[in-house]
């Protein structure tokens, strides 16, 4: 095999075994999936009958993917810590290939967790969604940066007794430009908006993630080999 071709096979191989892990355990999907609903629940039975207009509806539901995702992202370097496997996967995978097999897997988390919370959105707190195309690519590209940032973070934590908190604390203010742009753009999305208007909004997601990954690039080998 080409060094191109084994460079993908590892990067798969380390994305397919933290998903194997996983489905096995559904450690991370049961945490974000079980904050997703109980904070929905509550979202929708403290507002009631009320008719929000975009901007909040926008807001709560950015704000409640966000912490959702912190409940699981967090955890996308513990295995390895926990079953003192790190060392091993340092000499089966390049540090590269290991970043962009840990981030794939984030990615497919938050893909997973809207899945869920975008149908629970809509029922329980009214999310009319008039532009979907928009609204969607909006998603997408933020989950591109949200994935980014969590893989970094997350490598930079796992040391930490109280990696959990650290997380969050160390992901807000990194992931505040993305949060304002995804809820911008999700609300002109729920307000009907064309796609041309929020083109801003993507284009700042997609230089956000852009950026981001390839910081994460530059600094995961020295991470990774100190972890």
């Amino acid at each position: 095999m080409s060094g191109a071709t084994t460079w993908l096979v590892a990067v798969w191989a380390v994305c397919g075994k933290d998903l194997r892990s996983e489905f096995r355990t559904r450690y991370a999907l049961s945490a974000i999936g079980l904050f997703a609903i109980t904070t929905l629940t509550v979202v929708s039975f403290a507002l009631g009958p009320l008719g929000l207009e975009p901007e909040i509806q926008a807001a709560l539901f950015w704000v409640i993917l966000f912490f959702s995702s912190m409940a699981g992202l967090s955890r996308s370097f513990v295995r390895e810590e926990e079953q003192r496997t790190a060392a091993n996967l340092r000499l089966a995978a390049p540090a590269t290939a290991v970043y962009w097999g840990k981030y794939l897997f984030n990615l497919l988390l938050l893909l997973l967790l809207e899945l869920l919370i975008v149908p629970l959105a809509v029922a329980m707190m009214g999310l009319e969604i008039k532009s979907p195309t928009l609204f969607f690519l909006i998603l997408l590209w933020g989950d591109l940066g949200l994935a980014a940032v969590s893989t970094i973070v997350a490598a930079m934590v796992v040391k930490a007794s109280a990696r959990g908190a650290l997380f969050s604390v160390l992901a807000l203010p990194l992931l505040l430009p993305l949060l304002i742009s995804s809820i911008e753009g999700s609300r002109l999305a729920l307000g009907g908006a064309a796609l041309a208007e929020g083109l801003p909004s993507l284009q700042l997601l997609l230089a956000y993630a852009l950026a981001v990954v390839a910081i994460s690039l530059m600094l995961f080998p020295f991470i990774w080999a100190e972890a």
